[in-house]
């Protein structure tokens, strides 16, 4: 049987099936965009309770863009289980998206992959040419590192019993414009022609453009940098939005002038950056960096900036406090927000958790009001607020995260209930001449 020449031929035939191991918030639209495109589809997620929510027709991820795409359980060509071994038994290829966290002291933690892989590699009959290609973000030889000997252990051949590749992750929560059948896609492989066989598969996917660049090290560097360069830009902006301030300078005024020359990138501070991606790839850069002997300086520099952001933001919030006659251990903050970005109910690395806790462990009174999050999500140390009517006797709100339900809340409503006028734009997204005509003291991020 030659596995390879199969697949050709059931891409010709339109009935090509494809596996997706991890259907959370790149998985499960993955998947769906796959099933669009007219794949066979076999969704695997470990999580029993996933899968019984994406076969209720729900959508178990926090990312509002695909509420409503969500396959009814009986549609045509959509299976989901918790089963690896029927997704590899019915697929000719599968794909791998996992999360890739990094560990306590923030090393690159790959438990998922190589969990995922040991699934799959033990499932797969000699011969049989089946193509497995990892998608999670990892640092430049992952995939051969983790899963070669995988391959070895379970007595099969890479290039005639299995062929594995990386094709890294684009997808961006929330961002409709940069979803999975639109975003470009670069391929690497340990042979050509699957690199080419995938091209074709990833094509169907998606109206941006497929190339195959080679090595799997290029294409899991490149989608590694990717992150890194957002950090180092969003590094540099935001120290700059300490810097300017103490020289009696907006940081928005700054931005905007500049702003004005072509070559110009602009980017906005913040209390912090957070999700799976940019708060947690640079340390895989910074691992492999370190594995070979070159100092990542750059980069390491950026990723503390980042990651301290947070604390200065304490520290301007408690001087904000202060100036204001309110004592610590009697002040209540509201912050409006929790996830890490705008319109999408996702809380992992989080910059407000951060944020919080620093400030409830110096005494603050800390509130959260967030309509994209249930309940069930937030820490012990935050009162959660589900009626933002009901916010009443605050001394502080703070706009952590830019949902369009924190920017255009009744801002005279709320100012009629506080204790204080005091608010602080922590994402540069609110009206302040606006705000400061209602009667707000205004404070925010960057600003003296």
């Amino acid at each position: 049987m030659d596995g390879k020449n199969d697949i050709i031929r059931s891409i010709e035939k339109g009935n090509l099936s494809v596996g997706i191991i991890g259907l959370g918030y790149v998985g499960l639209p993955t998947a769906i965009g796959f099933l669009d495109a007219g794949f066979n589809v076999w969704g695997v997620d470990v999580s029993q309770h996933v899968v019984d929510t994406i076969l209720r027709g729900e959508n178990p991820t926090g990312d509002p863009e695909i509420n409503d795409i969500i396959p009814s359980p009986d549609s045509e060509n959509w299976n989901i289980t918790t089963d690896t071994k029927l997704a590899v038994e019915n697929c000719e290829i599968l794909i791998v998206t996992v999360p890739t966290p990094v560990t306590a002291n923030l090393k690159p933690d790959l438990k998922y992959v190589i969990s995922a892989g040991e699934n799959i590699f033990k499932s797969i009959e000699p011969n049989s040419g089946k193509i497995v290609v990892l998608e999670s973000t990892v640092y430049p030889g992952v995939t051969s590192q983790s899963w070669l000997p995988l391959i070895e252990k379970y007595g099969l051949k890479e290039g005639i019993d299995v062929n594995i590749a990386y094709c890294p992750e684009r997808f961006n929560p929330g961002d409709e414009a940069n979803g999975v059948r639109k975003v470009a896609r670069v391929i690497g492989s340990l042979n050509p022609e699957i690199g080419e066989i995938l091209v074709n598969v990833y094509s169907k996917l998606t109206s941006g453009r497929v190339d195959y660049v080679g090595k799997m090290e290029v294409a899991e560097a490149a989608k590694v940098i990717e992150n890194v360069q957002r950090d180092i830009n969003i590094a540099l902006v935001n120290e700059l939005a300490r810097i300017f301030p103490a020289l009696e300078i907006d940081i928005e005024d700054v931005l905007n002038a500049a702003a004005t020359k072509w070559n110009f990138h602009r980017y906005t501070p913040g209390v912090g950056v957070g999700g799976h991606c940019i708060p947690v790839d640079p340390y895989y850069m910074i691992q492999r960096a370190e594995q070979v002997g070159v100092p990542a300086e750059l980069i390491s520099a950026a990723r503390a900036v980042n990651r301290t952001m947070p604390m200065h933001v304490y520290s301007v919030l408690k001087n904000i406090l202060y100036t204001n006659n309110v004592p610590a251990n009697d002040s209540n903050v509201l912050f409006l927000g929790w996830s890490y970005k705008a319109e999408v109910g996702d809380h992992r690395e989080t910059p407000a958790e951060h944020l919080a806790t620093a400030l409830t462990d110096s005494g603050v009174n800390v509130s959260v009001w967030d309509p994209h999050l249930e309940n069930d999500v937030y820490p012990s140390n935050v009162d959660v607020i589900n009626d933002i009517n009901s916010a009443k006797n605050f001394d502080l709100v703070v706009l952590v995260t830019g949902h369009s339900a924190c920017i255009n809340l009744d801002w005279g409503a709320l100012l009629q209930n506080m204790r204080k006028p005091l608010v602080y734009d922590g994402r540069r997204v609110l009206d302040l001449i606006q705000l400061e005509k209602l009667g707000w003291n205004i404070y925010a991020v960057g600003k003296p």
